[in-house]
């Protein structure tokens, strides 16, 4: 595990190094005062209090300053303005109605992405909620957000229900497919990714929109920690000109040839490795050969692994990661965002983190900023249950999402109990990947003109 290049390791890496060794019981450093010389805040909103900030989605052009902050508590949605990075304000909030019926609001609305189509702007907002109360098969609410600034137009345009598979999405992904289709990807409490076409859905289409199933393989009834899938990305690979599924789940890290949706084709897999029984995060390099995976439990590093071998066919599945990074042993990174060479992580308690992997198998920290002000490591009985306030439960408190806006290198990141905040990073004003001699391929999508390196669709109706 390697925390930093002795040879790269600069003032700031030494501060970090040096937290390392606080006690567990510790309070973190104060939010807003402690972070690495090279990141800066640039606006803090606390949003109300504890579960009011989870997964957070950016939007990527300039003249849309908008970034969507999903909210546990009370399960609804912030829509919050940057356009002046440094006064930050909400402009728009929405709550599920009926709040006091609905069961398991621990869940709530639990992960949130933007997407665009036929030149309107919309938010897909993932809902979990249990047995015992309303919208057990509710999985995602879609709003069309087109009209912001101005809220009075803001509207619920359609809900996507699944009841075969009940307890809702955690988690959605959208995507723009090579062959033009505007897509949501969601998890199911069942073995399998649902994908659904967002223009049927919004056509009133009665499957909802749903055209595919990403399998998980093996038999997932087997697993012991999850039957399923918990988090995905989608990406276009230019080398092969396919659509690329990564997905992490029961038993490891999957990687699917979705290009034709409705036949994925398993092309490798991540599996059998020490202290790995399930994948939580999955996300690839802009070239899709090394993928930085994660797995939830205290004390697990991101590690890395390089797919290569899998995908030429020398081997079945890869089982040993070739490097790992964490902020602290003690801690669970969690969420990440590749801009290569730099990964933006959401840390929990240790905040955002970056990262620098231009040698996979020596990565080091790049800069640091901490937003939760919490104790750490307070553990209970069961840290299943919801937290109060910060410090009731295990290490996954503070930080929880992560994006990026590549157009000129704003971070932001939703902190579960200290609430939204946007930072910068001295020298990321932006990034292409072109410019690094790579694939120009992240999590932001090019909803006009498709995936980079990708012929002109012809759309599949």
């Amino acid at each position: 595990m390697s925390l930093c290049s002795s040879s790269k390791a600069s003032l700031p890496l030494a501060i970090l190094l040096l937290t390392l060794g606080r006690p567990a019981s510790a309070q973190l450093f104060t939010a807003g005062a402690q972070g690495s010389a090279n990141v800066h805040v640039m606006s803090h909103l606390a949003l109300g209090g504890p579960f009011h900030a989870n997964s957070i989605d950016v939007e990527q052009e300039l003249s849309r300053p908008y970034v969507y902050v999903s909210r546990r508590k009370d399960a609804g949605f912030h829509a919050i303005s940057v356009k002046d990075p440094t006064r930050a304000r909400v402009l728009y909030s929405w709550e599920i109605e009926n709040q006091p019926l609905h069961v398991g609001r621990s869940l709530g609305a639990v992960d949130v992405k933007y997407f665009k189509t036929r030149g309107r702007y919309y938010v897909g907002l993932a809902l979990q909620f249990d047995a015992g109360g309303p919208d057990t098969d509710l999985g995602a609410v879609v709003f069309d957000v087109t009209s912001l600034p101005d809220t009075t137009k803001v509207r619920e345009v359609g809900r996507i229900r699944a009841p075969d598979t009940p307890g809702g999405f955690h988690t959605v992904y959208s995507y723009k497919h090579s062959d033009g289709r505007v897509l949501l990807f969601t998890t199911t409490s069942g073995p399998h990714y649902n994908v659904y076409d967002m223009d049927k859905f919004l056509d009133h289409d009665p499957k909802q929109g749903l055209i595919a199933q990403i399998p998980i393989p093996g038999d997932p009834q087997k697993q012991t920690f999850m039957a399923g899938y918990h988090d995905c990305y989608v990406g276009y690979d230019p080398a092969t000109h396919q659509d690329r599924f990564y997905g992490a789940g029961a038993g490891g890290y999957y990687v699917f040839d979705v290009t034709r949706l409705e036949q994925p084709q398993l092309l490798t897999s991540v599996t059998g490795a020490a202290g790995m029984q399930s994948g939580h995060t999955f996300t690839p390099d802009p070239t899709g050969r090394y993928v930085v995976a994660e797995t939830e439990y205290q004390y697990a590093p991101l590690r890395i692994f390089d797919l290569k071998p899998g995908l030429d066919g020398t081997v079945k599945t890869i089982s040993r990661p070739i490097g790992a990074w964490t902020a602290r042993w003690r801690g669970l990174p969690h969420n990440t965002e590749v801009r290569w060479p730099y990964v933006f992580v959401s840390g929990y308690e240790d905040g955002v983190q970056v990262f620098n992997m231009m040698d996979p198998t020596n990565p080091y920290t790049v800069g640091f900023y901490h937003t939760y002000d919490g104790p750490t490591e307070i553990n209970k009985p069961n840290p299943m249950e919801p937290r109060a306030k910060p410090g009731e439960g295990d290490v996954d408190n503070g930080s929880f999402g992560i994006d990026v806006r590549n157009a000129d290198g704003l971070v932001v990141t939703a902190d579960m109990y200290t609430g939204f905040w946007a930072v910068k990073m001295d020298g990321f004003d932006g990034w292409n990947g072109h410019q690094w001699g790579v694939p120009n391929v992240s999590s932001a999508q090019d909803w006009d003109n498709g995936p980079d390196g990708a012929p002109k669709p012809n759309k599949v109706s």
